[in-house]
């Protein structure tokens, strides 16, 4: 008989790291080509906020949902209808800037959508991945959201030079649509006999949802401790990190294009390969926080507890210069340079916050993700529209918005933030599993 020598859990793996890369291709790709699109049409730097900020609206909504659709269905279930909905929508809304009802009802859709994705994907990597590759296994996941981002830097400006920017929903359809039957073929759950000491380890047949037959001997042990969970000062030092990273990233994620445009005068077209440095700086970055975290754990060179700190501080903290320093930077090397750096060790970071979801939760993985992601999508509602906000209050002072006091607060905030909640994290975090 011939006995497959790659473990399935890497390949579920692999493919959540591809899922990961799809998602982050489609949000990029929506801020490329609406804000293209958005700046032919006339339409105001506060409107294009608001407009952008739609899809975190959606996506807050249903981050706990999500968790909780994850734990008592199935996050591999959960995952593969989250895809198909959000790849239909693009396929089938139309990119225009003046039809506002129809964008936003489409933006709120595909953030309803995604938001549960990361829920239904700690759940199954909870399931699947051992406590010691957690790190890696997370990293790995993670930092295809920012290959992903890099990817569409790189390619989507020039789909949108020569093919429009409705091009970019419909490649953005048909990628989802990729991912979806590789998922559909490809992913299950985890068999017991795939990891004998699953139960005693946390994660493995232990974590999958419960069937009809078991309900009854399990109802009074399998109700989710909300209250434990929403008072747990370990809970709240992730959300807090959570709202400031995803508040970093968004803002410079749905706003660095317009800095480059409008900024520094520079058309993203003919930038050439610079301009995805920051999302690549993001993917290495990830995965060498991931190796390092796993390294420290494994050979006790730190307990699970410091290390997390130490990543997060470390990440947090250089991150909080970088983007302080970013707009004295008048060149597109030196923007490029400093976000680089910003988005490169807010990715470290993640190897301390991140993945202390399954430290401390291994069975409701998915609903502590779903209740910090829903702080970090009220990051992107927040910090997409205000600095929409804050960059057209800027133009009317200064007429247009190429001075660098235009841009301060922009990333002055994000900077700020980093500092306060690489803080919270060393004095309330922990490395402990404490809900059983």
């Amino acid at each position: 008989m011939r006995v497959s020598k790659f473990p399935i859990r890497y390949l579920i793996v692999i493919l959540t790291f591809i899922c990961t890369s799809v998602c982050y291709i489609e949000r990029v790709g929506f801020s490329i080509a609406y804000t293209i699109a958005a700046d032919a049409a006339g339409i105001s730097q506060s409107s294009k906020g608001t407009i952008l900020s739609i899809f975190y609206y959606g996506y807050a909504f249903s981050q706990v949902p999500g968790g909780w659709a994850a734990q008592k269905i199935g996050g591999r279930r959960v995952l593969l209808l989250s895809f198909v909905i959000w790849s239909l929508t693009c396929a089938l809304c139309p990119l225009d800037p003046n039809k506002v009802a129809a964008l936003v009802i489409a933006r709120l859709l595909v953030g309803v959508a995604q938001g549960f994705i990361f829920p239904s994907i700690h759940t199954v990597l909870a399931q699947w991945v051992p406590p010691h590759e957690r790190s890696r296994s997370i990293s790995l996941t993670t930092s295809g959201m920012y290959l992903g981002a890099a990817l569409g830097m790189l390619f989507l400006p020039s789909l949108v030079k020569f093919r429009g920017p409705q091009s970019v929903f419909l490649a953005e359809a048909a990628l989802g649509g990729i991912w979806s039957a590789l998922w559909f073929r490809f992913a299950s759950d985890p068999p017991r006999s795939e990891h004998p000491k699953a139960t005693v380890a946390g994660f493995g047949e232990s974590l999958l949802p419960i069937r009809d037959t078991q309900k009854t001997k399990a109802d009074k042990t399998s109700q989710i401790p909300w209250r434990r969970i929403f008072l747990s000062l370990p809970v709240w030092a992730i959300v807090v990190n959570n709202f400031t990273f995803h508040y970093a990233l968004y803002v410079l994620m749905n706003w660095l294009p317009t800095y480059f445009e409008l900024g520094l005068k520079f058309s993203l077209q003919e930038m050439g390969s610079s301009k995805m440095m920051p999302y690549l700086n993001m993917f290495v970055f990830s995965n060498i926080g991931g190796i390092i975290a796993d390294y420290m754990v494994t050979r006790r060179i730190l307990s699970v507890t410091n290390t997390r700190k130490v990543l997060n501080t470390v990440g947090f903290l250089v991150s909080a210069l970088s983007l302080m320093a970013l707009p004295i930077f008048r060149s597109s090397n030196g923007v490029i340079f400093c976000s680089s750096m910003a988005l490169g060790f807010l990715a470290l970071g993640r190897a301390g916050f991140a993945v202390n979801h399954m430290d401390i939760a291994p069975r409701y993985a998915g609903i502590v993700m779903g209740v910090s992601n829903t702080a970090g999508t009220l990051a992107g509602i927040i910090g997409v529209e205000l600095t929409g906000q804050l960059l057209e209050a800027a133009k009317t002072t200064n007429s247009d918005l190429s001075s660098p006091d235009s841009w301060k607060a922009v990333f002055f905030i994000p900077g700020w933030l980093c500092i306060a909640s690489s803080v919270v994290f060393v004095l309330f975090s922990t490395g402990e599993r404490i809900f059983d």
